[in-house]
């Protein structure tokens, strides 16, 4: 075993579980994976609730309770995974407290189903941050054009926020807006900065993804050459923009009154591709200040042969701005595919939410009393 986990965080890279069960949380897991495997946050979404959820492990006395009580499964569902990020929360704590509110983090979704809806995403995000009331929660709100004012809505509350499905450099740029917005409204509240906290997911393998796969179909041997390329350079590219911004005027005036940096998290860095290395996107996007959220196999996959050689970013752009370039000029629209992976990440994570909603009431209903 290499120490590639140690050295990652060595250089600025926090790691992130992304994946929660109950299981994890009650077998020692999750305690494990911060000690041995120097974990420091957990994100969750929809589809990772389905999957825990209805794979039934650990559920079965809390969803008897809730059948007892007759609740609708939309509730049963809220009481549900709030206690999972709850109680991931406590078994974070020492490292929330040990980095000042940096890192420890547990990330749980606003209802899929709102991602169109300002003011329900807000309402919703509040409810959240209310019913698992821990400092160390971070708010999931999808980075969509409604989601946006949401955002600056929720922050300017002091709460703070994990944005999620962002894809294109110009919707980045408009999260990092939408957050320093939300900064200024709750610094003219009165409110404490330096206790709100943010990270803005960017995607990074589902852009190879769908790129990849308009390549292929093009099959010609530039359109090979191209392959593989753009999900690096496009989170590349994120960094440049988060250094940017977090060094003008406007965020100096923010900064000076406590707040903190936005830190960009690298989302969807499980490797979809078997001919690219499993590590792909941990080695290649290296840089300061930033977050790493891995399914468990990538994280598993870094610590025995992932390769980390420092700052992988820094210096890049030009090169970065040419592979994108490169798979333009083939014919292959960006702007196209960054709108089509937002709209279909709000859609997977609603049919899983939908998932969720069915297996949730089968359970609920075998494990309701019979009556009398």
């Amino acid at each position: 075993m290499t120490d590639a986990l140690k050295r990652l965080s060595e250089e600025g890279v926090a790691i992130w579980l992304d994946d929660l069960s109950r299981k994890r949380i009650t077998s020692g897991n999750l305690a494990e994976l911060m000690d041995q495997q120097h974990v420091v946050g957990v994100t969750t979404n929809p589809s990772i609730f389905q999957k825990a959820i209805s794979g039934g492990d650990g559920y079965e006395r809390q969803l008897t309770d809730l059948a007892a009580r007759k609740v609708t499964v939309e509730e049963a569902i809220r009481m549900i995974t709030t206690a999972d990020v709850r109680d991931a929360a406590d078994i974070l704590r020492p490292v929330f407290d040990a980095t000042d509110g940096q890192d420890g983090r547990v990330s749980i979704e606003v209802d899929p189903r709102l991602a169109h809806n300002t003011a329900a995403t807000i309402a919703e995000a509040k409810q959240l941050a209310w019913l698992v009331d821990r400092p160390n929660t971070l708010i999931k709100i999808p980075a969509t054009k409604a989601g946006l004012p949401a955002i600056t809505e929720v922050i300017g509350l002091g709460i703070s926020v994990n944005v999620t499905l962002i894809f294109s450099l110009e919707r980045y740029r408009e999260v990092m807006d939408a957050y320093l917005a939300g900064l200024e409204k709750a610094k003219e509240r009165g409110l404490d900065l330096s206790l709100i906290r943010s990270v803005a997911s960017f995607f990074v393998s589902r852009v190879d993804t769908e790129i990849d796969k308009r390549l292929d179909a093009l099959g010609t041997p530039e359109a090979k050459a191209a392959r593989g390329k753009a999900g690096v350079a496009n989170a590349r590219l994120a960094y440049e923009a988060y250094e940017e911004v977090f060094s003008s005027d406007r965020w100096s005036t923010l900064e000076n009154a406590g707040a903190n940096k936005q830190r960009p998290l690298w989302a969807s860095t499980g490797v979809k591709d078997p001919a690219y290395k499993d590590t792909l996107y941990v080695d290649e996007l290296v840089a300061p200040n930033t977050v790493n959220t891995m399914p468990e196999a990538t994280l598993l996959a870094t610590e025995e042969h992932g390769e980390i050689r420092g700052d992988a970013v820094s210096g890049t752009y030009e090169q970065s701005r040419a592979e994108l370039d490169a798979v333009e000029k083939l014919g292959i629209s960006y702007d196209d595919v960054v709108q089509l992976l937002e709209d279909e990440g709000v859609e997977k994570f609603e049919a899983s939410w939908n998932d969720l909603l069915k297996s949730t009431e089968v359970e609920l209903q075998r494990l309701a009393p019979s009556e009398g």
